[in-house]
């Protein structure tokens, strides 16, 4: 049996190979499916774990004032979004003094430049690193962990001490992997002495998360007086019962702060972790239903090639075909020697489809800055469709060979 078998299998791959073009092409048309399949749910993957890792370190229990709302369609259809003024410092001061919901922690944040020039003896940054100016609760409530050292205190805070806290990449780049604690650091002329790093996030669409400083808001907004400058309010509620009642209140101080009529929209946005991570699964679950869309359809169009080619070398080994039955082969002999034309056939494609979707969902991730990751899901998707369209493709050319009657194919010119 095993014997037969095997020698199904030799008949099969000496008949691809003497209609190598006609299978090159089939191969590539469902290389090209499985490509799409395989690419587009490999990146998908790569950025939804991402982004969602990003996000998940804010907590549940916490939400953030900015100054839009945070939406993927926030310009559908062209409609024209609306200009919000900026939570201005003066607005920040007042939400603080005001906003005193119990177990409400709230942190105050703004980036001071995304171009600084970090300086520590005769070694400098390159790239150019963000600096933020942050008060002693943005850490926490950012979820950003200190690796070693300590946060600034409010103490720092008030009494504009100039200390600060440093990203991991800083270890490598200027410091060169000697303990950066208790050194002093330049930027743009001013000094600082560093009292904490960070532990390492990587980095999120090209932005490198582990090369930022982090300084006392006060001190940051003497160094960098740029005019409207956009301020960010996190807040971080012990209880998470308490969620929507913080959220409500803090949507009432600010909008009383900014004087707004009961008749007025918010001009400001509220995002929540749980929110943003719900809009991204809903993100990706379009660009993975895309995804197998496009592919299905290229598949589709492999599979009908694929069946075509089985056909034509149905009608072109007719003759051989009547010899084999001649010979005392069976119809199951000859539609299992087609059916594994076709199943190797599919697999070369898939082979070649997975070869290309990691290569590419590899090469975005690097592109985007992103961590990559091996979609193994979808490889073994993509070999289970395969099989399955080489066997359906397959079916009507094995039948008609396997049915063909031998006297009349011995016939055959």
């Amino acid at each position: 049996m095993f014997s037969l078998f095997g020698e199904n299998v030799r008949i099969a791959l000496d008949s691809i190979r003497s209609q190598m073009l006609r299978t090159i092409l089939t191969v590539v048309i469902i290389g090209i499916g499985i490509w799409a399949l395989v690419g587009i749910l490999g990146l998908v993957n790569v950025l939804s774990n991402n982004i969602a890792g990003n996000f998940a370190s804010m907590g549940a229990n916490t939400f953030n004032i900015q100054r839009y709302e945070f939406s993927f369609n926030s310009n559908r259809g062209g409609e024209k979004r609306k200009v919000n003024p900026i939570i201005s410092y003066n607005n920040v001061r007042e939400f603080i003094d005001l906003y005193q919901f119990p177990t409400a922690q709230t942190a105050v944040s703004f980036v001071g430049t995304g171009s600084a020039e970090v300086k520590f003896e005769n070694e400098k940054t390159d790239p150019e690193v963000q600096v933020y100016g942050a008060n002693e609760n943005f850490l926490e409530n950012s979820g950003i962990k200190i690796e070693d050292g300590r946060n600034f205190t409010k103490f720092d805070v008030e009494n504009n001490t100039k200390v600060c806290v440093i990203g991991s990449d800083f270890l490598k780049s200027i410091f060169k992997n000697d303990a950066p604690l208790g050194k002093t650091i330049s930027i743009r002329g001013a000094k600082f002495k560093v009292i904490g790093v960070l532990e390492s996030k990587g980095s999120s669409f090209g932005n490198n998360q582990d090369l930022r400083v982090i300084i006392p808001i006060q001190v940051a907004r003497g160094m960098f007086t740029q005019p409207n400058i956009n301020y960010n309010i996190s807040i971080k509620v012990d209880d998470n019962e308490l969620m929507d009642q913080a959220q409500d209140e803090a949507t009432i101080t600010l909008r009383n702060i900014r004087k707004l009529s009961p008749l007025d929209k918010n001009d400001f946005g509220i995002m929540r972790s749980d929110d943003l991570l719900s809009q991204i699964a809903e993100i990706s679950s379009v660009l993975s239903t895309a995804a197998w869309a496009i592919s299905i359809v290229t598949i589709l169009g492999s599979s009908i090639a694929l069946m075509n080619i089985m056909l034509v070398s149905v009608t072109e080994r007719t003759r051989e075909i009547g010899v084999r039955k001649a010979l005392g082969a069976k119809r199951s002999t000859i539609s299992l020697q087609f059916f594994i034309e076709t199943i190797v056939i599919g697999q070369f494609g898939s082979i070649l489809g997975i070869v290309l979707g990691v290569l590419t969902s590899w090469g975005l991730s690097k592109g985007f800055g992103t961590e990559f990751e091996l979609p193994i899901a979808a490889m073994i998707w993509a070999t289970i469709i395969t099989f399955v369209v080489a066997l359906i493709a397959g079916a009507y050319p094995a039948t008609k060979a396997a049915k063909l009657d031998p006297i009349e194919s011995l016939r055959y010119e």
